[in-house]
């Protein structure tokens, strides 16, 4: 008999208007590499501040949008889906669709406000509110500063719903050498709890674990 291949596993992944698109661009490339299949969802603001910190440039129709990224990204053809902003059928839309975590990196605080008061005027915002309801994973990427009251209200909200806040705020003790350096010390914080192997930096206590083993 013959073992059958492993599944793919399914990430979804929102990207929305606030600073930071590299974040999520990079951490689309590293859960290309680590074989997820990946759902895209591209906010509208998002598609602008892209654009304006980035070269790439996003056309706008998902299909072209699904091209470019899987381009951009290595991805074989199918393992990169783009869903448009009201597609109502896309799997992240309802608790029936795979079961999967969502990251939405980064977030605005427009997002967040939606997710912690249970709006869902967008599939992104509706994606949210099933990874809520369902218990699934969910970890929202803001990227503001200073917050203000109600976003800090609104992250503490979200938090005791059960949702992972992680600001993109990287350390500095891996003694970064470039901003690729300082992206990749989020990314690899999101990989690493989302439990995929990543090798951008080491954790915490590894060299001394290291250390310590018998030669």
């Amino acid at each position: 008999m013959t073992t059958p291949a492993p599944a793919q596993r399914t990430v979804n992944l929102a990207i929305t208007g606030a600073s930071g698109a590299q974040y999520a661009l990079r951490l689309l490339q590293c859960l290309v590499a680590a074989g997820c299949r990946v759902h895209v969802m591209v906010s509208r603001a998002a598609q602008v501040v892209i654009a304006t910190e980035t070269d790439l440039k996003l056309p706008g129709a998902p299909p072209a949008m699904q091209e470019c990224l899987t381009e951009f990204s290595g991805a074989e053809p199918g393992q990169v889906l783009v869903f448009g902003r009201e597609d109502w059928f896309a799997p992240p839309a309802s608790g029936s669709g795979e079961k999967a975590p969502l990251v939405i990196c980064p977030c605005s605080t427009g997002t967040l406000s939606a997710l912690a008061t249970g709006a869902s005027n967008n599939l992104i915002e509706r994606a949210g509110d099933v990874a809520l309801k369902e218990r699934r994973q969910l970890i929202l990427v803001p990227r503001e500063a200073p917050y203000s009251e109600v976003h800090l209200e609104n992250m503490l909200r979200l938090t005791r719903m059960g949702a992972v806040v992680m600001p993109a705020s990287p350390g500095f003790y891996h003694k970064p050498q470039s901003i690729q350096d300082l992206v990749d010390f989020v990314v690899a914080r999101l990989l690493d709890h989302l439990d995929l192997p990543q090798d951008l930096m080491p954790r915490w206590g590894e060299a001394r674990v290291d250390a310590k083993q018998p030669r």
